[in-house]
């Protein structure tokens, strides 16, 4: 069982990877909810499409005054270091921090990842609908009330990441 970990999500501004928004860490130490980290990014590419801000909510007004991802990063990094990194879809969450440190010429230091909608399909199979974070955050009873906030979605991962992995 992982008992120290540090569950994240990002948002993204548009269909590139590197155009985090806003991040969301919740830090897991010995089973417990250690830390919290929420925190707005001005995007890099710095506009934001119709289709994402639909989902999630933000637009250039929310960002405009936020800071860039590595000065966002550098208040991160010392708080997980040491640890691995949980996402739900952890393809989607890796992508966008290894692009993220891509667009801004960032050594990226290999970070460990596990994914909870790969564990809840080994885990649940054919007893959930499908493995989407609202679906698998209800089934193992956390209420996720604000779906694709980064903070509540790092929340509900940190909540099924301490029942299945």
């Amino acid at each position: 069982m992982l008992t120290d970990f540090a569950a994240i999500d990002f948002e993204t501004a548009n269909r590139y990877p590197s155009s985090v928004c806003s991040v969301g860490v919740v830090v897991v130490r010995c089973g417990q909810v250690a830390d919290k980290v929420y925190r707005l990014i001005r995007p890099e590419p710095g506009w934001y499409s119709y289709w994402n801000t639909r989902v999630h909510g933000l637009t250039a007004a929310d960002t405009e005054g936020a800071e860039t991802f590595p000065a966002v990063w550098a208040e991160i990094a010392p708080r997980i270091a040491g640890l691995p990194l949980v996402a739900h879809n952890s393809p989607f969450d890796r992508g966008c921090l290894e692009a993220a440190f891509r667009a801004y010429r960032m050594a990226y230091p290999g970070y460990a990842f596990h994914c909870t909608c790969r564990a809840s399909r080994r885990t649940f199979g054919r007893l959930l609908p499908n493995h989407k974070l609202n679906t698998v955050a209800a089934y193992c009873g956390h209420d996720l009330g604000n779906h694709h906030h980064a903070l509540a979605d790092a929340e509900a991962c940190a909540a099924i990441a301490l029942r299945i992995l």
